[in-house]
C-alpha cells in the first residue's frame, strides 16, 4: 500500500514564493551554521522549495547538492534564482516526494547527510519520510531534522484575536492530516526511524520592534494567514469580517513600540548506524 499524498497548505503562487525567499533570508544563516557542513559532503535535501538553502549546502561542501521537490512552480522557480545568481551547476532540482523520493537504485545509502526543512509538517506520515531519508544516508551519515511546533509561537502584548486566528491555522493542519506540532518529535521520529540522536536545539529566529528582521518576520505571518483563509474557513472561526480584523489588529500590533516575536524553529540531527 502506498503511503498518503503529501499536503501543503499555503500554495506556489508567486505572493508564496515571495513569502519563502524572504523567509529564507532570515533563516538560512542559521540553519547552514548548525549543520557544520564539511568540504566533499554528498547533500540529499528533501523538499528543497527555492533552492537558496540547497546552494547555500553546496557552497559550504563545494559538492553538487541533490534537492528533490514536488511542485513544478518551486522547481521552475529556483533554477530561475540559481541562474540569476550563476549557480546553475551547484544544484540539481528533481521533482517528486519526500515520501517517494526518486532516487536510482545506486543512488540511496550513498549520501553523506539527509536534510528536511518544514517538510515534516506538511505529510501525514512523517516517520516514512525519516525512513527514506535514513536509508539515502550511507553507514554514519547525519540526518538533519528542522520543523514547527506552531504552538512554540507567542506574540506579545498579544493583538487583539490573534489567539483565535493562530488556533485556527493550527487545525488546517490537521484536517489536512498532517501534524502542526511535529517539531516536538523529532527526536522521536528519528529514533523510530533506526537512525541513533544525537543532538537537539530550538533555533530562535524572534525580534521585536527595533531590529531590522522585526517587519519582515511580522510581514511573514500575515503572508502565512492570508494564504490559508481558504483552508482556515473550513476549520471555523474566525472568517468574515474577524478574520479581516484580527489582520488589521496584527499589523497595527507590528507597529507598537513595545511588540515582540518569540518563534523557533525545533532542530535534531542523527547519525545512520555503521
Amino acid at each position: 500500500m502506498g503511503q498518503p499524498p503529501s499536503q501543503y497548505v499555503h500554495g506556489t503562487d508567486p505572493v508564496e514564493q515571495r513569502r519563502l525567499s524572504a523567509l529564507n533570508r532570515l533563516l538560512n544563516e542559521t540553519s547552514l551554521r548548525h549543520m557544520a557542513l564539511r568540504a566533499g559532503e554528498r547533500v540529499l535535501d528533501l523538499g528543497s522549495g527555492l533552492g537558496q538553502l540547497t546552494r547555500g549546502m553546496a557552497r559550504a561542501t563545494g559538492v553538487r547538492v541533490l534537492g528533490i521537490e514536488r511542485s513544478a512552480e518551486q522547481i521552475a522557480e529556483a533554477l530561475r534564482l540559481a541562474s540569476e545568481a550563476g549557480e546553475d551547476a551547484l544544484v540539481e532540482f528533481r521533482p517528486g516526494d519526500a515520501l517517494d523520493p526518486p532516487l536510482a537504485p545506486a543512488e540511496w545509502g550513498t549520501f553523506d547527510v539527509a536534510h528536511a526543512r518544514f517538510v515534516l509538517e506538511h505529510v501525514p506520515e512523517p516517520l516514512g519520510v525519516v525512513r527514506q531519508m535514513v536509508r539515502a544516508l550511507k553507514p554514519g551519515g547525519r540526518l538533519v531534522l528542522e520543523d514547527d511546533d506552531h504552538e512554540v509561537l507567542r506574540l506579545f502584548p498579544e493583538p487583539a484575536g490573534f489567539s483565535a486566528m493562530w488556533t485556527s491555522y493550527m487545525r488546517t493542519y490537521d484536517l489536512a492530516g498532517n501534524d502542526p506540532l511535529v517539531g516536538r518529535r523529532l527526536v522521536s521520529l528519528i529514533h523510530q526511524a533506526g537512525a541513533v540522536p544525537r543532538r537537539n536545539d530550538l533555533l530562535s529566529f524572534g525580534g521585536s520592534v527595533g531590529e531590522e528582521r522585526f517587519a519582515p518576520l511580522v510581514e511573514n505571518i500575515v503572508r502565512i494567514l492570508e494564504g490559508a483563509r481558504e483552508a482556515m474557513a473550513k476549520a471555523g472561526p474566525p472568517v468574515g469580517e474577524a478574520f479581516d480584523q484580527a489582520l488589521r489588529e496584527l499589523e497595527a500590533w507590528g507597529k507598537r513600540p513595545d511588540a515582540a516575536i518569540w518563534f523557533g524553529r525545533c532542530w535534531a540531527e542523527g547519525v545512520k548506524p555503521a
